[in-house]
Parts: structure tokens; sequence; C-alpha cells
């Protein structure tokens, strides 16, 4: 049975690194087969405390989350596989075995693992169907790589936040293709997450197949608490990187595909929600939709300030 590495990259996430760890332990994959590791960064809660309760693999790392899953993924791990999670993601039972099934059967150096945002508020529900068109495209990124593909292509660029994972996609498609794990039937996800009861979300939600009976294993990304001022900040501070990751890519060619989806207006605000017959989906949710744009706008504006800023500097 092939050995998986599973790297969680931690700060401060003392009220989510407990159910993410929990969830990985009830994976059903062989217990002796799976490596779970987390490397914190300067936590002063109690993170590092309960993720020793999991495992004794944890670890201090910094300065930022790729320096991080780098010392996990090329240093730490033993595994055939590394997979890399954040403290808020939570996996349905299945996950670690489809994936590992997939990867040695299909081809694939990688894999993307449909993300499900929790929350059953309005911008929650909105992010969750945004998050519903980007699986599987350029606005995606891998959370599985074979160990030594991820080896070979060096891991992840420390010398970008923001856009370090579709710098890894781009490195690991010049040595093979990038699965999708799986596809789901949105309205009835979004129908069980939206509402599952406050107590017991963990739970039902790594026993997501046989509670909901659909059968497809999905990693959720813990969301509920959203805040918009916090959000646009995120945004805004993980696009500082996003003109050397542009540069390190049109230098190699001017008119790489994949930078201009990523960054493009004509496809990240429509091309990516119409293609391959998800306008339908858009059409059938105009509030969802609405919200949907307002968040798109608004990130947008400010994408275009900060190169401004940086253009008259």
């Amino acid at each position: 049975m092939d050995r998986v590495s599973v790297v969680v990259t931690t700060k401060n996430e003392a009220r989510n690194i407990g159910a993410c760890l929990a969830s990985i332990a009830a994976q059903d994959y062989p217990r002796e087969a799976l490596e779970v590791i987390v490397v914190d960064n300067g936590s002063t809660d109690a993170t590092k405390a309960i993720a020793r309760e999991y495992t004794d693999l944890v670890f201090d790392k910094g300065p930022e989350r790729s320096a991080q899953r780098n010392f996990g993924m090329l240093e730490v791990a033993t595994g055939a596989y590394v997979m890399f999670l954040d403290a808020d993601m939570i996996l349905s039972r299945t996950v670690v075995r489809r994936c590992v099934a997939a990867l040695a059967g299909g081809g694939h150096v990688a894999l993307h693992i449909p993300e499900i945002v929790l929350g059953a508020d309005f911008f929650p529900s909105v992010r969750r169907f945004e998050r519903s068109f980007y699986d599987g495209t350029v606005i995606d990124g891998a959370r599985i790589i074979k160990k030594d593909v991820f080896a070979a292509v060096g891991g992840f660029d420390t010398a970008l936040t923001g856009p370090e994972d579709w710098d890894l996609d781009k490195k690991l498609k010049g040595l093979g293709s990038i699965g999708l794990l799986s596809r789901y039937d949105f309205d009835a996800v979004d129908a069980y997450v939206a509402n599952l009861p406050p107590d017991g979300i963990p739970g039902a939600l790594v026993a997501f197949e046989e509670r909901s009976g659909l059968d497809t294993p999905l990693l959720f990304h813990n969301e509920a608490a959203f805040d918009l001022v916090r959000y646009l900040k995120k945004k805004t501070y993980y696009t500082g990187s996003a003109e050397a990751y542009i540069a390190k890519w049109t230098g190699k060619n001017p008119d790489d595909p994949d930078i201009r989806r990523q960054y493009g207006a004509a496809y990240r605000f429509f091309g990516v929600f119409v293609e391959q017959g998800r306008y339908r989906r858009l059409l059938s949710h105009p509030g969802k939709a609405c919200g949907m744009y307002f968040l798109r706008f608004l990130v947008g504006v400010l994408f275009l300030a900060r190169k401004a800023r940086q253009a008259r500097a």
C-alpha cells in the first residue's frame, strides 16, 4: 500500500485544526500508510498542542505557507504521494483512497480535489457557488501530487505568495497531466451543507457520502465566519506577487494562455462561468450570481488599484 503524506500548514488555528486532523484520521485508507505532518508558523494559541494529539510530526517553519509546505512535503514527507491542506479544511472519508486509486491508474501526476465552501449565510453560499465553477480549470490548484514529481519541479516557488498554487500547476504540467478527482451535483451538495445543524458539522462532512447519499469525495473549506473586509484584505494581500508570477511565465511565452485566463477579465468574469455548459448553473441561481459578480467586481477593482499604485511608484 502506497504511503500518503498529508501536510497541514498552521498559524493560530486552534479553532480549526482539530476537525481537520480528525478528518484525516477518519479516512478509509490504512492508517499505517497515512503520514500526518503539521507545519506551524509560530502559533501563540493551542494549535500545536492540539496537533500533537493526532501526530508526533509537528514542526515550526516560516515565513510563509510556500516555505511551510515545501518543508513538510520535501524534507519531512516519506510518502509516495503528498497532499497539502489548510487547517480550516475537512476531508470526506474516501478522499485519500480515491486519490491514490486515481493517481495510480489514471496516468496523472497530480489531482485537483473539488472544494466546497462552508456556511449557510449569503456570502458563504455565494463563495460556494463561485468556487464550484473553478474545479479542474486554470483557476484551480492541485492538492495531491506524486512526491517524485513534486520534488522534480522544486516544490513551490517561495518568492510567490498567492499565485504559488497556479505556478506549481504550470510546473507540474511540464511533466504530466493534472486530473480532477470527481464532479458533483452543486444543488445537492449546496442543500446538504447549507442545512447542517451547528453541532456535529465535522462528523457530518467526514461521513458526507454515507449521509448525503452522494457518492462523491469532497474537500470542505470552512468560510462560515465570512467577513467582507477581511476577505478583501486577504485577496489584496495575495495579489502582491501577481506581477512576479506573470513576468515569470510571460517571459517564456508572452501570450501564455493560462496567464491570459487567470488575469484576463474576459475569462475571469465570463468564460469560466459559461464554458462546458456551466452557464446553466449560472442562470439557475440569479441571486448567487449577482452576489458572486459583486465580489468579483470588488476584487478586480482592488487588483487594478494595486497595479496603478505600483506603476506610480
